[in-house]
C-alpha cells in the first residue's frame, strides 16, 4: 500500500500544480466493447433518494484508527479536489473528459487511517445499493467522493448530493448517494456482484461478468 499511496499523492500534487495530464493507459482510449457518447444516461435500481444536504452524512469506519461520521458542512470543509477523467459504464457506453469536484479518496484515507490488515472497501448508499473494491483499487489520484459534475452540483438522478468516482473501473463500482464506506480485511460482494457481475470490473480487460 505505501508505495502506491505515495505515488498517487505525488500525482495529485502534480495535478494541483497544473502539470500536464499523464499519458493514457492505452493507445486506444476507448476500452474494448465500449462506444463513446456525449450524454450522461441514468442507470440505477429505480430509486432516487432525495437526501437534503442538512440531513446527509458519510460514515467511514471498519478497520480504521479514526472512524468518523461527516455531515455535509464537515465534508465540504475538507480539502477539495478537481479532476477530469473518463467514465465507462458496463452497458457499453463511455464518456470522455468528465469534470468532477469533491474530496479525494486519499484525503479520506488520511483522515481515518486504515489499519494494516485492511485490504478491502465496502460501500453503502442511501437507496440500499452496495458495492465493493479492493483498497488498492482506490489508492489512486483520480478516485474521489464527488459532489460536483461539470461545474454544477450532481443532480439526484446522477447520485447527488455525493457519489463515488473510480474511473479505472466500470461505473457500477462508484456508488451513487454514498452514505457509508467500510474498510475490511475480507471481501464482501455488493448488489451487482452477487448477481453475476465481475468482482474486479476492469474495462480494459472487458471484465463485465464473473
Amino acid at each position: 500500500m505505501n508505495e502506491k499511496y505515495i505515488a498517487a499523492k505525488e500525482r495529485i500534487a502534480a495535478k494541483r500544480a497544473g502539470q500536464p495530464r499523464p499519458a493514457e493507459r492505452s493507445g486506444e482510449r476507448l476500452p474494448p466493447g465500449q462506444r463513446q457518447v456525449d450524454n450522461f444516461p441514468v442507470l440505477d435500481m429505480g430509486v432516487h433518494p432525495e437526501v437534503p444536504r442538512a440531513q446527509w452524512s458519510l460514515k467511514i469506519h471498519g478497520l480504521v484508527e479514526n472512524p468518523i461520521t461527516l455531515d455535509w458542512e464537515q465534508f465540504m470543509a475538507l480539502e477539495q479536489f478537481q479532476d477530469t477523467s473518463d467514465f465507462h459504464c458496463v452497458t457499453t457506453w463511455s464518456q470522455f473528459d468528465m469534470d468532477w469536484e469533491g474530496v479525494s479518496m486519499l484525503t479520506l484515507i488520511d483522515l481515518v487511517q486504515p489499519k494494516p490488515e485492511a485490504r478491502h472497501v465496502f460501500y453503502k448508499s442511501y437507496d440500499g445499493y452496495s458495492t465493493n473494491t479492493t483498497l488498492d483499487a482506490v489508492l489512486d489520484d483520480d478516485t474521489l467522493v464527488a459532489h460536483t459534475w461539470n461545474s454544477a452540483p450532481i443532480t439526484v438522478e446522477h447520485g447527488g448530493p455525493a457519489r463515488v468516482i473510480i474511473p479505472k473501473l466500470y461505473a457500477w463500482k462508484g456508488a451513487k448517494w454514498i452514505n457509508e464506506i467500510i474498510f475490511l480485511d475480507r471481501d464482501i460482494l455488493g448488489f451487482w456482484e452477487v448477481r453475476g457481475y465481475s468482482n474486479t470490473a476492469d474495462p480494459w480487460r472487458d471484465d463485465r461478468y464473473s
